[in-house]
């Protein structure tokens, strides 16, 4: 009898393995822990969103959409846009329904990197970016954001671009660090591009978290880099819904076309009854609108129980995370003392450490303060005792 074997293969991804957020959530979970790592809300969206889709599914709106998206939502999304950034796209060319800004990221970089191509991406950064790029084929050029501030360091930009640079990757505001970029990074990231051909992969899931009466810089404000940009947003993140896996991408009507010949065979669509959901619960501007006050309540709360705590605050100008440093609590390596956090102090945590290449260690770790009151008032409660 002829034995059977596992055919051997080749990872496309051999440095990959479970990333940190699963084993945190997970050790989370085994110790009881309040789980500040993670990004997502443990609070539930607005009924009326829910009864949005409720109504759609009802109304018999449950087979394949259009592969772009609903058209009703491209035009909600296009009317957002231009209501809050000044850009008007075009809901029919130039915006996509996506499965989640994570697959909108992934299929924006396999529609324009080829083998060789060179992709900057800014450390730290969220990590589902250098895989991607190497999917591809491409190469990662990893430029740091400043350490300590977190600011974007053009000089070092400037340097990294090549002839062989087909992108960049902003994130503002940025995740882990909650920083915000400015309008003049933005103007100054538009002169260092404007003789080249490199396209801007611009991540702006956190748009809508922008807090002490700053504002969003989108790209799509500064024509200059919204002509050479695919700008990513995320409805889960917007709307307390981060399992729905709905985001979109605005972008020129040539860039689309060549995003959309990838989107089409890596997911082909997104649901119908969210995406119809989401058309008629936007009808209401309020809903995000409302989000800057929300989250800022929000950090604030969280910001002042660490104040009695040995956390050192680093700045929380956008998304919903707060970085500190625990240097007067502990010299231990960032992995290692939030498993010591989450076992002993019962408050799960997530290693800067994580969002670097080479684990940069700077004894930071991010909590997330997308939380219930309550749930945020226990954590406080066990970090105050350290």
């Amino acid at each position: 009898m002829t034995e059977l074997r596992t055919p051997a293969i080749e990872s496309r991804l051999p440095r990959v393995g479970t990333t940190i957020f699963t084993v945190m959530s997970a050790l989370a979970q085994q110790h009881g822990a309040v789980n500040l790592g993670q990004g997502f809300p443990d609070f539930d969206c607005d009924p009326a969103l829910l009864d949005a889709v409720t109504q759609a599914m009802r109304g018999g709106l449950n087979q394949y959409p259009p592969m772009a998206g609903v058209p009703a939502l491209r035009e909600a999304i296009a009317a957002k846009i231009e209501a809050l950034y000044g850009r008007r796209y075009d809901p029919g060319a130039e915006i996509t329904v996506t499965a989640g800004a994570t697959q909108a990221i992934i299929t924006a970089i396999l529609a324009i990197v080829h083998p060789g191509d060179e992709v900057i991406v800014l450390d730290p950064c969220y990590d589902s970016y250098e895989p991607n790029i190497e999917l591809a084929g491409g190469r990662a050029v990893h430029v740091p954001l400043t350490p300590g501030t977190f600011r974007p360091d053009f000089a070092r930009i400037a340097a990294a671009l090549s002839p062989r640079t087909r992108a960049i990757i902003v994130n503002t505001p940025h995740n882990p660090s909650a920083t915000v970029w400015s309008k003049a990074d933005m103007r100054r990231l538009a002169e260092l591009l404007r003789p080249t051909d490199a396209i801007v992969i611009a991540d702006e899931v956190y748009e809508h978290m922008v807090y002490d009466e700053a504002r969003h810089e989108s790209v799509a404000r500064h024509p200059e880099l919204a002509q050479r940009a695919f700008i990513v947003s995320s409805f889960g993140k917007t709307y307390h819904v981060t399992g729905w896996k709905i985001g979109y991408v605005a972008a020129p009507a040539a860039l689309t076309a060549e995003f959309r010949k990838v989107h089409q065979f890596n997911v082909f669509t997104v649901n119908t009854p969210m995406q119809h959901g989401l058309a008629a619960f936007m009808a209401d501007a309020s809903h995000h609108l409302e989000l800057p006050a929300f989250y800022q309540r929000k950090r604030d709360l969280f910001r002042a129980g660490l104040a009695a705590s040995r956390f050192a605050l680093l700045p929380s100008e956008g998304s919903y995370f707060q970085c500190v440093d625990y240097s007067a609590i502990s010299d231990e390596p960032e992995e290692a003392f939030c498993r010591r956090l989450t076992g002993e102090a019962g408050v799960a945590a997530i290693p800067l450490s994580a969002f670097y290449p080479d684990g940069f260690e700077q004894r930071i770790v991010r909590f997330c303060f997308a939380k219930k009151d309550e749930t945020l008032n226990a954590a406080l409660e066990r970090l105050a005792a350290l």
